[in-house]
């Protein structure tokens, strides 16, 4: 019997002008906050992650997610949804890409020890549900180089940042996809889920 092909989502938080980062670096998001916290972006953000039984990250976000989200899962001041979404990230396997972390400590967080679309490879073998990305970037970048993300799971805010990281670069051949979902928010902003067409699956 065949395992059934598990669903790679890439999630994250584009600009108009296709950034992820602002002009001042890669810590420079301050323009995606008042669109990550409306209520249609939490609400978005449960539905997308509630498939999910493995979380891709990269070291940032693996340590900012780390630092503020264990603790959520228990406030009872915190939005519903984001004691959901903290709840699911405890519990969720984490596979943390680094190439300066020497370890994990969150549950059910490990290293990778391979690059990341040798690790997809590697866990589409394995049963489970879906495998996302949370925001890392670069590890969405690699694994749309090498063909290996099957849903895009995008919150366009409404803003024109002017500079900094764009996600999309130039790369390997391009790609077709088919819009399956929309929802907008009270911002403004356009939560928007692309799967991938793909003449071999």
């Amino acid at each position: 019997m065949t395992t059934q092909q598990r669903t790679v989502v890439a999630n994250i938080a584009l600009s108009l002008d296709g950034r992820v980062a602002g002009p001042g670096g890669e810590y420079d998001m301050s323009w995606i906050v008042p669109h990550a916290v409306s209520d249609g972006a939490r609400a978005h953000m449960v539905d997308v992650t509630r498939p999910a039984t493995t979380a891709l990250l990269g070291r940032k976000n693996y340590q900012g997610f780390a630092g503020f989200w264990p603790a959520v899962a228990e406030d009872d001041s915190a939005d519903p949804n984001d004691r959901a979404f903290a709840r699911w990230l405890n519990d969720v396997e984490k596979i943390v890409f680094s190439g300066s972390l020497e370890r994990v400590d969150w549950d059910n967080a490990r290293l990778a020890t391979a690059d990341p679309a040798t690790v997809v490879k590697q866990l589409r073998e394995r049963p489970g549900g879906d495998i996302i990305v949370l925001a890392s970037s670069s590890v969405i970048r690699q694994l749309l180089d090498a063909g290996e993300v099957d849903r895009l799971s995008i919150t366009l805010c409404p803003e024109l940042v002017g500079g900094g990281a764009h996600l999309f670069t130039d790369g390997p051949a391009g790609s077709s996809w088919s819009l399956t979902a929309t929802s907008t928010t009270a911002t403004g902003a356009i939560c928007l889920l692309y799967d991938r067409i793909r003449a071999d699956r």
